[in-house]
């Protein structure tokens, strides 16, 4: 009869401290990718400079832009600028804001993601929902018909404590809380955000000249009943009306450039 077979014990790692357990919970928690571990065992200067071009990538890419990738980038910027300079108008229109804040805020932003962003593919600037929610809100405090120059200020300080809060979640890479928003809530916030923005259309679409600054949809279709004796009385020639703000801007600008609008009283965007 042979002998039984010894037993192997098992061999536990050594006991951690806190402290290292703690550092290595936050460095799985915020840097996952470990985007130090190519360069950590290099000499301080190359990890610093590595460092500072993680964070800052203009310092990594600025130094091998040329002539080629500047054409296609001017190329690019002249189509993104032709939907962005009356895209953001009508932003800025949205939230009852004057024209020229709505051109701040189609250019500002992207020149800050070109220092600090590393996406080629990402759009950045203001959103039809951020005008409407924040327009919305503060509206119940205050009239922009009212004190136009208190909406203003409660205008930046809003845009300026949400900056500070995103420029957090960035620096503490909090982004992963995003995870914890079901999908069905987010697809519900874009479905319902995109429904008010057509119904807020609704207005220009069927010429009523009375409507109402509430974005919920009872109060917008109660007002489209309402005001219904307000409508075009000719649908099918409902693509002049459609076409004819890009010419009137298109004109509008020739004029002003052509002839100098603001010598003579018309107020321009300058």
């Amino acid at each position: 009869m042979s002998s039984p077979k010894p037993l192997h014990g098992v061999n536990y790692a050594p006991p951690r401290s806190i402290g290292k357990v703690l550092k290595a919970n936050l460095k799985e928690t915020l840097f996952p990718d470990d985007p130090f571990h190519e360069f950590k065992n290099e000499k301080l200067s190359t990890r610093i400079l590595k460092g500072i071009q993680y964070f800052v990538p203009i310092f990594q890419w600025l130094p091998k832009y040329n002539l080629g990738l500047f054409k296609f980038d001017l190329l690019s910027g002249i189509t993104i600028a032709s939907l962005a300079i009356p895209q953001g108008i009508s932003y800025a229109k949205l939230a009852d804001l004057p024209p020229i804040i709505g051109l701040y805020s189609s250019f500002v932003p992207p020149l800050v993601y070109a220092v600090f962003g590393s996406s080629k593919h990402l759009a950045v600037g203001t959103v039809a929902t951020c005008s409407l929610l924040i327009a919305e809100n503060i509206q119940k405090k205050v009239k922009p018909q009212e004190n136009m120059d208190l909406y203003l200020s409660l205008f930046y300080t809003a845009t300026f404590v949400s900056g500070l809060l995103q420029t957090a979640l960035g620096v503490l890479r909090l982004g992963f809380l995003v995870d914890f928003l079901s999908h069905s809530t987010i697809t519900g916030f874009m479905g319902g955000t995109a429904l008010i923005i057509c119904l807020q259309q609704l207005k220009g679409m069927l010429g009523l000249k009375h409507f109402t600054s509430n974005t919920d949809v009872v109060h917008v279709l109660r007002a489209v009943f309402q005001n219904r004796k307000e409508r075009k009385k000719k649908p099918n020639l409902f693509w002049v009306s459609a076409i004819s703000p890009i010419i009137v801007v298109v004109v509008g600008c020739l004029f002003a450039y052509l002839f100098h609008a603001e010598k003579y009283g018309i107020a321009i965007v300058s």
